[in-house]
């Protein structure tokens, strides 16, 4: 299988993990040792990134605080920023052209500073998959594979981005029924 990485997972209704019910994962690596992704749907209702900024000591930059996402159900006290960049990112790993995936503090230093990038996700955790894990989940039907786009990840309210997903490639997620395949 062509690796996933830079593509979006969006649950299915036929996902067995109530985990990943209405989630929209975006793929980071995917190899034949397995895969790792984030979900950008799935905000902390108990904590924001000035949470963050204050429990690591930093200063909070002016304005509403940011969201802190619940990457994964793996290694939760695991920081991750996706973020928008136009050229090659220190610290950090290119996924696709222009989005980036980062676990360096200096990188969270930076946007307290404002001195980041604009747009940005902060996540806590992270999904990950074993060697063909991911593989037999999607011939179980429980993900649909589209190409992922920045509107969704960035710029979509949280509540809209599971159908957002789906529908920028005319699929109606809510009227999938058994059959489910790559858009």
């Amino acid at each position: 299988m062509e690796s996933l990485a830079g593509q979006f997972l969006i649950s299915t209704p036929q996902m067995p993990d109530p985990r990943f019910q209405e989630q929209v994962i975006y793929i980071c690596a995917h190899n034949e040792a397995g895969a790792m992704g984030l979900a950008v749907n799935n905000p902390n209702p108990h904590l924001t990134l000035t949470d963050v900024f204050l429990g690591a000591n930093l200063s909070v930059p002016e304005g509403a605080p940011a969201p802190v996402y619940i990457g994964g159900p793996v290694e939760m006290e695991a920081g991750f920023v996706l973020f928008l960049a136009e050229a090659c990112a220190h610290y950090a790993m290119e996924v696709q052209p222009g989005i980036f995936v980062s676990r360096d503090s200096r990188l969270l230093e930076d946007i307290a500073k404002g001195e980041g990038p604009s747009e940005f996700l902060f996540l806590l955790g992270y999904a990950g998959w074993g060697a063909g894990q991911l593989e037999n989940e999607l011939l179980d039907n429980g993900w649909l594979v589209v190409p992922a786009n920045t509107e969704v990840i960035f710029r979509t309210p949280v509540e809209e981005k599971w159908k957002k997903a789906a529908g920028a490639f005319g699929i109606d997620i809510t009227q999938l029924g058994d059959i489910i395949g790559n858009a």
